[in-house]
């Protein structure tokens, strides 16, 4: 099944006192080329945030005004793209692979979306393949989506996880990224 990536680089990284965590190198590559290797099927993806260097091409955009918060991000970056599915990730999960990728957009079915659980359990709506028009649908009924929580703007969607897994496990700290 045909995919777009959506890819939220532009975070402040706060936790990392503002150190930019996509450009963090783990095993030789990048976070953010990590998250761009795993969905290098993809028809078309733009990273949200500012422009670097990667190791493929990709769109870019940001959200107007800036610094909106990730539902923001993803109100900016669904209107790259035409793919039914819209895998949305964050650039922050160095352990992600095509696999997983695969696994999601197979699974999807007749769901708005099929998300990855870290190994805590946690559903990772930053790591999801959502179906377009359901995402769409759940921005417009947001309204302005400027500092809104991702939790909200998924809340009325029909989502499903995976089982725990160490591809859902995010960096968002220096311990995590030790881990």
């Amino acid at each position: 099944m045909d995919f777009d990536a959506l890819v939220l680089a532009g975070g402040g990284s706060t936790r990392f006192g503002g150190v930019d965590k996509a450009m963090l190198v783990l095993d030789g590559a990048t976070l953010l080329d990590r998250v761009l290797t795993a969905t290098d099927a993809a028809v078309s993806t733009v990273v949200v945030g500012p422009v670097r260097t990667t190791c493929r091409e990709v769109g870019w955009t940001v959200e107007d005004p800036p610094s909106g918060g990730p539902v923001a991000g993803i109100a900016a970056g669904l209107a790259h793209g035409s793919a039914d599915v819209v895998m949305v990730l964050s650039c922050d999960l160095p352990w992600l692979t095509k696999a997983d990728v695969t696994r999601l957009i197979d699974g999807l079915g007749d769901h708005d979306g099929h998300g990855l659980r870290d190994t805590d359990g946690r559903g990772q709506q930053l790591a999801t393949a959502y179906r377009r028009t359901a995402l769409a649908e759940a921005i417009r009924r947001i309204g302005d989506p400027r500092d809104k929580s991702v939790r909200r703007l998924v809340a009325d969607l029909d989502l499903v996880w995976s089982d725990p897994t160490r591809a859902g496990d995010d960096v968002d700290t220096w311990a995590d990224f030790d881990d």
